[in-house]
């Protein structure tokens, strides 16, 4: 394969990956409706496990504290708040809009067992959640 035909792919699966990643984030930040309440978009989260506990990080940024409710639910953890429209932007022409805001919900089903939870902060743009396991 010469040195053009090489860099040519390269930059076909360069181009193949940024399509994926750009269909990605549209389906994370979706519409959807819960319940046939209004509609409601889902925050991506990521979920790791130690031996004691559940951490979750769920990234909702602009959100503030009193926004926000954190419960555990059979099973689950629903994560549901609001993202209010950031006052510079309510004046302003939308030329582009990737960040969703308004109402959200997020469900994360949890690994069997039972679940306490412990430390909740929100800071950075994120959500940090410790599920103590009992």
């Amino acid at each position: 394969m010469s040195s053009r035909d090489s860099k040519a792919w390269l930059w076909a699966e360069a181009c193949d990956f940024l399509d994926r990643a750009e269909r990605l984030h549209r389906h994370i930040f979706q519409l959807e409706s819960f319940d046939g309440r209004r509609p409601a978009w889902q925050p991506p989260v990521d979920l790791f496990e130690t031996e004691r506990e559940l951490q979750i990080v769920v990234a909702l940024p602009g959100v503030e504290p009193a926004r926000l409710q954190v419960v555990i639910d059979a099973g689950d953890l629903i994560v549901v708040g609001e993202r209010p429209v950031p006052p510079r932007a309510r004046a302003a022409a939308i030329h582009r809009l990737e960040i969703p805001f308004g109402r959200f919900e997020r469900r994360i089903a949890l690994p069997p067992g039972r679940y306490e939870l412990g430390r909740r902060e929100l800071a950075d743009g994120c959500l940090y959640l410790s599920l103590y396991k009992l």
